[in-house]
């Protein structure tokens, strides 16, 4: 009988327990996994924006030269899948792969709908709206930023330029990060919250099966 009434207390409280902890997990870990997503675009648009910067001045001298040395070197570094710059046209200048320089983009891709989605292209879109992630041809996951390229003053006015004033965009720089950091950090999270949980459900199990032979099953045994 003691058995019996162990079991319809304990088995109750620890489904309602498991059930409880399971979902707070469940929303804890997806809010953490958006805001690290969010984070790794605005890193990742951080990085575009920062060779947007460094290609200024080698756009202006015309320096085609520098322009293929720093694509080069940042296609280089580590989780970098892939790094090009194309006009407003589509037609790609610079590109981590040479076979791709000379070619025209597809402005029908992921990377392209946002701005192309309409007969008339967007000038500008919000640092979330640049970012894309997809599967390459080598299976790897890829979080590409689109960066534009904007007309200043300096472009129109430059002797090695012929780009008038009315044209708001010169050309957009797409680059792609390899997203294996971020699925490593979240399948992390994931083992520690999973462990977590496990532990809630043992203490939780364990103290209220602890407290009702405490303040039950022992009096009734006496």
């Amino acid at each position: 009988m003691l058995e019996n009434l162990t079991i319809r207390a304990i088995v109750p409280v620890a489904v309602t327990v498991t059930g409880f902890v399971l979902v707070c997990c469940i929303l804890l870990y997806s809010a953490i996994k958006a805001d690290l997503t969010r984070d790794t675009v605005q890193h990742s648009t951080d990085i575009a924006e920062t060779v947007v910067k460094s290609t200024r001045y080698a756009m202006l001298r015309g320096d085609r030269e520098t322009l293929r040395n720093i694509v080069d070197n940042v296609s280089g570094q580590a989780n970098v899948e892939h790094l090009r710059i194309f006009d407003k046209q589509g037609l790609v200048k610079f590109s981590h792969a040479p076979s791709e320089t000379g070619r025209f983009v597809d402005k029908g891709t992921a990377g392209c709908l946002g701005c192309h989605a309409g007969p008339t292209p967007t000038a500008s879109l919000e640092a979330m709206q640049h970012a894309r992630r997809f599967v390459d041809a080598r299976g790897v996951e890829v979080l590409a930023i689109t960066a534009p390229i904007y007309n200043e003053p300096a472009c129109s006015t430059a002797e090695c330029h012929v780009h008038p004033a009315s044209q708001q965009i010169l050309g957009i720089l797409d680059i792609g990060l390899d997203t294996a950091p971020l699925q490593r950090s979240l399948a992390v999270l994931w083992g520690r919250m999973a462990v977590f949980t496990l532990l809630v459900l043992i203490l939780t199990v364990g103290g209220v099966a602890a407290l009702l032979r405490r303040t039950v099953l022992m009096p009734l045994q006496a």
